[in-house]
């Protein structure tokens, strides 16, 4: 790939086998996006295998609107990854994954989940946001998700799955493996679930903050 250098693409690749790893794709489901500089990003491509995933399926497009630079036709969601790229600067992966039981709360009705039953969703992801299903690979999916991301760090995109996003590989994936287990907890305890008290849950959420700040 011209003017990337190949240890890039090479971390691009070992993201999305430790990505797959971890369960939080299956098949070609879920997508993964890595900034490369200020105007352009690395992104898997459609129906690629995120376990799979080798450098002839990863594709460089334009941060600015999405459009392909080199390589493969990129994943349907390119829309959101070059939308949250351009919103938020201080992050550099962007990561759509679909795990069981995140999913499974992704597909009940919309009224409010209480995520913060584990220490590491405030701390480390802080408020979810939430957008109704919309047609994926849309126009209209790409923009939803994108606002909301203009000031959260996860979303859950209805009856389809979820998009994190991190300064890096390592922290997106942390994200989405403590939402799963978090989204486990909450299906398991069903009735009997006591979420984290709501003033130790606020000073997680600073403390985040504030680690997030001096990183």
């Amino acid at each position: 790939m011209q003017n990337v250098a190949p240890e890039m693409v090479d971390r691009f690749v070992r993201a999305c086998h430790q990505a797959a790893d971890c369960g939080l794709m299956r098949c070609s489901s879920g997508n993964f996006s890595m900034r490369v500089d200020d105007g352009r990003l690395l992104v898997k491509a459609s129906r690629s295998w995120m376990a799979r995933v080798t450098p002839a399926d990863v594709s460089l497009c334009a941060i600015s609107d999405g459009s392909l630079i080199e390589g493969p036709k990129p994943s349907v969601e390119i829309g959101f990854h070059s939308g949250i790229l351009k919103a938020r600067p201080d992050v550099n992966v962007v990561m759509h994954f679909q795990t069981p039981c995140a999913t499974a709360l992704a597909c009940r009705r919309p009224e409010h989940v209480n995520y913060f039953v584990i220490p590491e969703i405030p701390f480390y992801l802080g408020p979810i946001a939430r957008v109704p299903y919309i047609l994926p690979g849309s126009k209209e999916l790409a923009q939803a998700v994108t606002e909301a991301m203009v000031d959260h760090d996860m979303v859950v995109m209805a009856n389809h799955g979820h998009v994190t996003v991190a300064r890096d590989e390592d922290r997106a994936v942390q994200n989405a493996v403590f939402f799963e287990l978090a989204s486990e907890i909450i299906l398991r305890a069903g009735a009997d679930l006591t979420p984290l008290p709501e003033t130790e849950a606020q000073a997680l959420l600073e403390l985040g903050q504030s680690a997030s700040a001096g990183a």
